[in-house]
C-alpha cells in the first residue's frame, strides 16, 4: 500500500546543502532504531535492487559506520560515515565518504557532513536530514550521481521495513 507521505528534497546552491524531509508512519524510537542499528540498516539503507551490507558499525560519539550498496551482480560500492555529535532519538551529525572495502575514503568524490533530526509528528515520525557539502561542484556532483532518485527509493525501502516491523 502507498502512502503519501512527506518528502521534501530541497537544494540550497548558496549554502551548498540538500534539506531531505521525509515523514514515517512510526513512533520515533523504532524510526531512530532504523537509522542508527547496523542489522536494520542493512535491510533498507540502498536503493532498490541494491542491498547494504555492514562490514563494522560503533554508534557512539568518535565511532563509524563502515559499509557497501551491493547490486545484485555483486558489484560494492563502499562508504564510510564517521558519527560525531549524537543525541539519542532526537539527532545525530556525522560525516559521510566514499571509500573501499578497507575504509580508506576516496578524496576524488564529495564527502559531506550530515545532521539527521527525529521529531514527533503525532503517532509519526519527521526525520529531516541536512547534507552540506564544502562546494557548489561537490553538490552539483551528488544531484548529478542521482541523490534524490537515491534518496527516494531508499526511504521506499524504510517504510516497508517499518510495516513490517510495526506488526
Amino acid at each position: 500500500m502507498k502512502h503519501n507521505l512527506q518528502f521534501d528534497f530541497l537544494v540550497d546552491k548558496e549554502k551548498n546543502t540538500l534539506t531531505i524531509r521525509r515523514k514515517f508512519l512510526a513512533e520515533r524510537q523504532l524510526v531512530w532504531n532504523c537509522y542508527t542499528t547496523s542489522e536494520l540498516l542493512d535491510k533498507w539503507f540502498a536503493p532498490a535492487p541494491l542491498t547494504t551490507k555492514t562490514k563494522s558499525m560503533n554508534f557512539h560519539e568518535g565511532g563509524h559506520w563502515h559499509y557497501a550498496m551491493v547490486e545484485p551482480n555483486g558489484t560494492e560500492y563502499w562508504g564510510y560515515t564517521e558519527y560525531i555529535k549524537i543525541k539519542p532519538i532526537d539527532y545525530y551529525t556525522a560525516l559521510d565518504a566514499f571509500a573501499n572495502a578497507e575504509g580508506e575514503i576516496n578524496k576524488d568524490l564529495p564527502r559531506a557532513e550530515w545532521r539527521v533530526t527525529f521529531t514527533d509528528k503525532g503517532e509519526n515520525t519527521l526525520v529531516e536530514t541536512v547534507v552540506t557539502y564544502k562546494s557548489l561542484s561537490d553538490l552539483e556532483t551528488v544531484i548529478q550521481m542521482g541523490m534524490e532518485q537515491g534518496m527516494t527509493a531508499t526511504l521506499d525501502k524504510l517504510d516497508e521495513l517499518l510495516l513490517t516491523l510495526k506488526k
